[in-house]
């Protein structure tokens, strides 16, 4: 149950074929099942010689993440960059389909940062026209046989999408490919009940991904982790969960995940020590 993986923006950023004949290694060495992998420029990783490193590791691809800096829009923007955004969730959904990952995960409605007030007549249509740009790629993503998952972020990170009712609302009337994206950090923030708000999500789970409540190591914060769990079964979600963090080291990075000083006594810390707490608590509870 719930294999666990790591995203390599734990260290690096861009996540590019340097970084992953690199890390990949390290990464199986550690004990860790899995990988998600981040797509910031098209190209940055090519799918052959990632395919091959998976292999040799012994390391599955859990999920492929969209990034969306901006430019990267499906909703209040041009004809243009919709269509830009629609080619790069193709290309995303095709690297997927390459290597066996099962869904490309992200907040694939809106770039990271962009906010603006709305009504409720404006949210409504808001989240339409998100339904009618992202329906194409769903088809597409459908037939290549990988879900997409959409990501709440918190109030800071956008105002399109912040809980799991907001998302449930979002996906509604999308085929069922489409569903949701967990990550703790952003549900830490935005959820008065993290934990109901995981029942709500149930059966439209397509993947997870965990940090401290601080962006640092699962267990090494307050969160309630043997409860998430407890809920996170309950679902029937069986897949994994992937821990997503950042480093200070890379200015880029750091400043658009806002990470102003060092999470961890290192960054191979910051993995290792999630890695080991959650494997305890799945080995505790008897279904690890």
């Amino acid at each position: 149950m719930f294999p666990i993986g790591v995203n390599p923006w734990v260290w690096s950023s861009p996540v590019d074929d340097t970084a992953l004949s690199g890390l990949l290694p390290r990464i199986a060495q550690w004990g860790f099942d899995a990988v998600e992998l981040p797509v910031e420029q098209v190209g940055d990783w090519d799918p052959d010689r990632t395919r091959t490193l998976l292999d040799r590791y012994g390391l599955a691809l859990a999920g492929v993440c969209a990034v969306t800096p901006p430019g990267r829009d499906l909703v209040r923007t041009d004809p243009g960059t919709v269509a830009r955004t629609q080619t790069y969730l193709r290309h995303c959904v095709d690297l997927a389909a390459a290597l066996g990952a099962p869904v490309v995960g992200g907040p694939l409605y809106a770039a990271v940062g962009r906010t603006w007030r709305m009504s409720p007549t404006e949210r409504t249509a808001c989240y339409t026209e998100f339904r009618t740009h992202l329906a194409p790629v769903a088809e597409y993503a459908g037939r290549h046989g990988v879900s997409l998952g959409i990501e709440a972020l918190n109030r800071y990170e956008t105002s399109v999408a912040n809980t799991i009712r907001q998302l449930l609302e979002l996906r509604e009337g999308l085929p069922d490919n489409v569903g949701i994206m967990i990550d703790t950090y952003h549900m830490n923030i935005e959820e008065a009940d993290p934990y109901a708000a995981i029942d709500d999500a149930g059966p439209h789970i397509k993947h997870v991904q965990v940090s401290g409540t601080d962006r640092g190591a699962p267990g090494r914060d307050h969160f309630d982790w043997p409860r998430f769990l407890a809920a996170l079964r309950n679902t029937g979600y069986r897949g994994p969960i992937c821990i997503e963090s950042f480093t200070s080291e890379n200015e880029t990075v750091a400043t658009a995940a806002s990470i102003w000083r060092p999470l961890a006594e290192t960054q191979d810390r910051l993995a290792t020590d999630g890695l080991i707490y959650l494997r305890r608590l799945l080995g505790l509870d008897g279904n690890g």
